[in-house]
């Protein structure tokens, strides 16, 4: 499962966003970019050390980001509204991996990855609410 490198290339992706966002919701979405940021810099340190938990190593490059991620590196764009649908597309990317990830964890007893994706669902869950809504 490659939920990992998902995970870092929406966070990549999110810091991109904050920096070269432009348009008339600059100031609202400079702002939720950071806020979303810097919550995704927080749940991939929880991944990465879950992996660990679990005798794994995380990946650490971003060649190995990039040959394996299901969340396309955003370059070159800084229309806001193309932004906030681009980081919909990626939670909703995210979504359907931690929702596989549930199911895999369950198999295997995993009651600690199994709450950690719960948790991270219903957050992400409530952002797409409130980004759709910005979107009309």
């Amino acid at each position: 499962m490659n939920y990992w490198p998902v995970f870092k290339l929406f966070y990549q992706n999110l810091r991109g966003f904050h920096w070269n966002v432009k348009g008339k919701m600059f100031f609202t979405l400079h702002n939720k970019f950071e806020e979303l940021y810097d919550d995704a810099a927080e749940k991939v340190d929880e991944v990465a050390e879950r992996i660990l938990t679990l005798g794994g190593t995380p990946l650490h490059t971003f060649e190995d980001y990039l040959k394996t991620s299901k969340i396309a590196v955003i370059k070159d764009e800084n229309d806001g509204m193309k932004l906030v649908e681009a980081t919909l597309e990626n939670l909703s990317t995210l979504i359907k991996i931690e929702r596989e990830l549930l199911e895999v964890a369950e198999k295997a007893d995993d009651e600690g990855t199994n709450a950690l994706a719960s948790d991270f669902i219903s957050e992400q869950e409530k952002t797409v609410w409130m980004l759709n809504s910005l979107l009309g």
